[in-house]
């Protein structure tokens, strides 16, 4: 079966929210690569009225197969109470990109101890 591969966004309010979602999404493997852009201005309804904020947006390239652990790890770090997470599939991508996302994604290759003389 061939790879689903996706992207998955989110906002925060802050930078520093948005590296801690970054550095633990990569750190664990959930994602090859995030791309975090901002500021960015977003408008939204919140509570029955239209809100304006200043977010930081999260891209997180992975697989459709990783989407829960991406959910996850971005429910744990995120301090909104109801933050965006959306994924939108990849209609195309080089085959490079694409062998070089999954060689991310898999688990480190454990590396041989050194014998000590």
């Amino acid at each position: 079966m061939p790879k689903e591969f996706i992207q998955v966004v989110t906002t925060t309010g802050d930078k520093e929210s948005a590296d801690k979602i970054a550095t633990n999404i990569l750190n664990r493997r959930h994602g090859a690569c995030v791309q975090i852009n901002g500021p960015i201005e977003s408008s939204y309804w919140w509570n029955g009225r239209i809100e304006t904020a200043r977010e930081y947006t999260c891209t997180i390239k992975t697989l459709r197969d990783k989407f829960s652990q991406v959910e996850k790890t971005i429910l744990e770090f995120h301090p909104y109470d109801q933050p965006e997470i959306l994924a939108t599939p990849v209609v195309a991508i080089t085959a490079d990109y694409a062998a070089w996302l999954i060689e991310q994604l898999a688990p480190p290759k454990k590396v041989a101890a050194k014998e000590e003389k």
